[in-house]
């Protein structure tokens, strides 16, 4: 009797085949992804970070100086829990089960689109504010339609500002915040469409009508009402745009540091007008100012980088990628003159329309606890789900983004036009 295939040989076969270019995907897809530095030394309640504020000892001429102690802060970094789950029919296991070859290809299709899936979903929380928030209603934002298969919801915003459809993709699952907490927990809505020239979303209830939620009857979308990722309402790890809305209000704190000189991004307004290399510039060189160190990339939304191009037309330089070196991660791109040298400019579509990054990739990391990756705590990766005929697995983990603010800058308030 021979023996069929089961969950053991399935998730032996797996680790084998994907463990190791699913953790190359998550570390090299993405240009800020992959330049960025990763740990995975992460234990204990917290991690603590001293933090220098200030220079230390005294300097004078003519006599011996006082000297005087620097300033220090600690920074604290708590984890958050990020993952990506992905559920195969025991059915069709069953039908592979005479076909290794077959069976194969479909699990790296599995595998390969649910740790995508993580990679997008942690880009966007690298460019975020932390509140897991993907569209905010607004007075001019309209909803129509039941939630059902044949007359989904249909989510209109007229304001570019309030929706940005990089935030959405179908499959996804999203929840409905007001006033900052959740309308309905139990409530979850499933992404059918996403039009980005029209701004247009559908969604689908996927887990029922509840009586009272106020998207389940047609009307608007106001104020304070937001769609959020499955689950993530202020869970998700420290962005960017987190560093620099607390930069621009220049109150509150930061991993536990209050907001002070010595510890804010440089976030310069451009106050609706157009790219120049004046204002690039201005950006680079208040970081240099504040922090000594230059920026070593640019990132931006893909119209800002069709902007750029054309003003430096006259002195672009194009990076390709090394194709002498097998296995050598590189990126396409341009390069900026900046005071210390070229540096690249590169696109990553989750930067909004408005806003320019200059960043110090040396000085953003992410902290992961121990074991990052596929979940395989039980000596195998996909498990029999409860009440499913089918078998689940999780990829993903527990982390935090630590981005020091003081070495980066953003140039904001640009116009879209």
């Amino acid at each position: 009797m021979g023996k069929a295939f089961n969950t053991e040989d399935q998730s032996n076969l797996f680790k084998i085949n994907y463990y190791k270019k699913s953790a190359n995907m998550y570390n090299s897809e993405n240009v800020l992804q992959g330049r960025i530095r990763k740990r995975y030394d992460f234990t204990g309640r917290q991690r603590f970070v001293s933090t220098p504020m200030s220079f230390s000892g005294g300097v004078g001429s003519g006599v011996l100086p006082k000297s005087n102690a620097g300033i220090y802060e600690g920074a604290i970094i708590n984890s958050n829990k990020v993952y990506a789950t992905c559920e195969i029919e025991r059915e069709a296991i069953k039908a592979s089960a005479n076909n290794q070859g077959a069976f194969v290809q479909a699990t790296k299709e599995t595998v390969k689109k649910t740790v995508e899936s993580y990679m997008r979903n942690s880009s966007r929380i690298l460019f975020g504010d932390g509140t897991g928030i993907l569209a905010d209603g607004d007075a001019t934002t309209t909803v129509t339609g039941l939630g059902t298969v044949a007359s989904p919801y249909i989510l209109s915003f007229p304001l570019p500002s309030v929706f940005r459809d990089v935030n959405f993709e179908e499959k996804d699952y999203v929840q409905m915040v007001d006033a900052g907490a959740y309308e309905d927990a139990s409530i979850y809505l499933e992404v059918v469409d996403v039009n980005a020239g029209g701004r247009v979303i559908k969604l689908v209830n996927s887990t029922g009508a509840t009586a009272g939620s106020t998207l389940l009857t047609a009307g608007a979308f106001g104020v304070g009402q937001s769609l959020v990722m499955q689950g993530s309402l202020n869970e998700d790890p420290t962005g960017l745009k987190k560093i620099l809305d607390y930069t621009i209000a220049e109150t509150g704190s930061l991993y536990n540091i209050a907001y002070q000189r010595r510890w804010a991004m440089t976030a310069n307004d451009a106050g609706g007008a157009g790219v120049t290399t004046d204002l690039m510039n201005g950006v680079m060189l208040d970081v240099e100012r504040k922090f000594g160190k230059v920026p070593n990339l640019v990132m931006c939304h893909y119209n800002q980088f069709r902007k750029i191009l054309a003003l430096l037309e006259d002195q672009k330089v194009y990076n390709l990628p090394n194709r002498n070196l097998k296995g050598s991660l590189s990126f396409q791109g341009i390069e900026y003159m900046s005071t210390r040298g070229p540096i690249g400019i590169f696109v990553d579509r989750f930067c909004e329309e408005g806003q320019i990054w200059f960043l110090n990739d040396d000085f953003i990391e992410t902290h992961h606890r121990p074991d990052f990756g596929w979940f395989d705590d039980d000596g195998t990766v996909f498990l029999r789900e409860q009440g499913s005929d089918s078998y689940g697995a999780r990829y993903g983990g527990y982390y935090e983004n630590f981005i020091t603010p003081t070495a980066h800058g953003c140039l904001h308030n640009l116009t879209t036009a």
